[in-house]
């Protein structure tokens, strides 16, 4: 497609505690994602929170100022 960008996918092994597991999965559920797709959402959102991705807090904080 013209102007997309092909994201590469990268397999990493995680070991979580189960009761943490099993929230995802309930919340992963609700949100009608797999728990894969859920895990990197969750992990997308705190990362532009904290301004360590683009599009983050702190970019948009930088453009309206």
């Amino acid at each position: 497609m013209p102007g997309s960008q092909k994201q590469t996918k990268k397999s990493y092994p995680l070991r979580i505690g189960a009761e943490v597991l099993d929230a995802m999965r309930r919340w992963s559920d609700d949100e009608l994602r797999s728990l894969n797709a859920q895990i990197e959402y969750v992990l997308r959102d705190a990362l532009r929170r904290s301004g360590r991705l683009p599009g983050g807090e702190d970019d948009a904080d930088k453009k309206e100022n």
